[in-house]
């Protein structure tokens, strides 16, 4: 997109809010960079300059703009609609993987060489892993400026810099202020509870919200999620510790409450819920996609900006979804709290109604097949599925390949297709992964006048690629799990 130069310049004279975070506006004369949808008077064309990345701006010497905030614009769609290298990466920088385990980490997981992932991101977004890790923390500083009380030291060290001196003249560097003058700029409006963060998580619109939070809603885990007071609550496993988070539902905006154990897990909580969400799909080439087939488009019309739930863990869903097979919701949410509550580990939730976190593989890898109310075969497969989780030789991860993931899975006893697509959906995050065998969607697309037996209707979803996804949403949906206190 960056390297469409009349595109872009048409976009940001529009204040195109759709292509934030798709590419970044730098001006020559002010030596300032905007996302396109800045609401100040755009500059003369000749004037711009256009960069994949914030983190390409930074590098070329340009600041932050303080109107717009360019470090709060969702992230660029491109990165959960591919599993090629670029996106691989992007999705563990996201997640904190360059802070934790530096380059070699990376390049580790994503099994090539450290100067061929230099290489690749340099050539695709301008800046290489460190640079966009460090465009990350300097977001991630930002947020704890603004939105806590807490020191500035224990922010740099929070953010994830190696010094405080380094969190010092990278804020200064980046947003051409000291940490304490964005401080005392901050916008008071996200009052915090003590040891609790506050803040927006942006999106493009259109969003509909009342199935995503539906569906997490009914399929909440006793003790680990909860829907209460319009906000659904989920507690987080995280690198350095865990937290809770609030979630709630608004007209422009998901309002976010974290409370965490650690600050240090702050950037990967917030990019967990992100893709929990889906915030940072693009709605509306989604839509105009699925819109040109007239037996959906009605159903997209009716609400569009639908998003397909996700999970905050890979390896926790997979479990969930080897629970759910060939049972009702509530019948898989019973076998779910009898796992959390033999095997999760206890917290303490400073809110209540939350006491465990969903066990981990290695938790589950002990546990006794004759323990679980289940079928014999079923047991099988979830403890195939467990043990393999455990000890590595399967990965369900930001830097997981989805056809190996696919193939990795389809080769376990018990998983068909259906269990394997609805895990490269919710955990792996293909935006194209379909389940033309689910009986409510077969439903769903005989009431509508699509083909509902599996072969006719994966040959008409073959125009609904690479969004197939999304399709299967606005077909469940017209089961729609109901919801109080939800924005009309």
């Amino acid at each position: 997109m960056h390297t469409d130069t009349e595109r872009c310049v048409r976009a940001v004279q529009a204040k195109d809010t759709r292509f934030d975070g798709v590419f970044f506006t730098a001006v020559l004369t002010t030596r300032i960079y905007c996302r396109p949808g800045c609401p100040v008077v755009p500059p003369k064309p000749r004037n711009m300059v256009f960069y994949p990345s914030a983190a390409a701006c930074q590098q070329a010497g340009f600041r932050a703009c303080k109107r717009c905030r360019p470090d709060t614009s969702p992230g660029s769609p491109e990165w959960n609609q591919r599993a090629d290298l670029t996106a691989r990466a992007m999705r563990l920088i996201a997640d904190g993987t360059v802070d934790r385990e530096g380059v070699p980490g990376l390049a580790r997981r994503l099994g090539y060489s450290a100067r061929q992932i230099e290489r690749q991101l340099l050539a695709e977004l301008g800046a290489g892993p460190l640079a966009l890790a460090r465009a990350q923390r300097a977001q991630t500083a930002r947020l704890l400026i603004e939105t806590t009380g807490l020191p500035m030291a224990d922010i740099a060290f929070a953010a994830g810099f190696a010094s405080i001196r380094t969190f010092n003249d990278t804020v200064r560097e980046v947003y051409a202020l000291a940490p304490g003058e964005l401080r005392a700029r901050a916008p008071k409006g996200l009052p915090s509870a003590p040891g609790a963060i506050t803040l927006r998580l942006p999106f493009r619109a259109p969003l509909h919200p009342d199935n995503l939070f539906g569906h997490l809603a009914a399929t909440a885990v006793p003790g680990v999620e909860e829907w209460r007071d319009g906000a659904y609550r989920r507690t987080l496993r995280l690198p350095h510790g865990h937290g809770v988070v609030a979630l709630t539902p608004g007209v422009q905006h998901i309002g976010c409450r974290l409370v965490l154990t650690d600050q240090r897990d702050l950037t990967v909580a917030i990019s967990r819920c992100r893709r929990l969400l889906d915030l940072d799909a693009d709605p509306v080439a989604v839509d105009d996609r699925l819109r040109t087939d007239p037996l959906l488009a009605p159903l997209v019309d009716k609400a569009p900006g639908r998003r397909v739930p996700r999970t905050v863990d890979e390896a926790e869903f997979a479990v969930r979804a080897v629970l759910g097979q060939q049972v009702s919701t509530a019948a898989a949410r019973t076998h779910a709290a009898r796992l959390v509550q033999a095997h999760g580990e206890r917290i303490d939730d400073p809110d209540g109604g939350l006491t465990h976190l969903f066990p981990s593989p290695a938790a589950l890898a002990s546990l006794d097949p004759e323990s679980l109310a289940l079928p014999r075969s079923r047991r099988t497969t979830l403890t195939t599925l467990v043990r393999q989780l455990a000890d590595g030789a399967l990965v369900l991860g930001p830097e997981s390949d989805w056809d190996e993931a696919r193939a990795r899975l389809g080769a376990l006893p018990g998983f068909g297709p259906w269990t394997v697509e609805v895990i490269a959906m919710r955990a792996l995050g293909d935006p194209d992964a379909f389940v033309p065998t689910d009986l409510g969607m077969r439903r769903a697309a005989r009431e509508s006048g699509l083909p509902h037996t599996p072969a006719a209707l994966t040959a008409r979803a073959t125009a609904w690629r690479p969004w197939r996804a999304y399709a299967v949403q606005y077909l469940w949906a017209t089961d729609s799990h109901p919801v109080n206190h939800l924005p009309a």
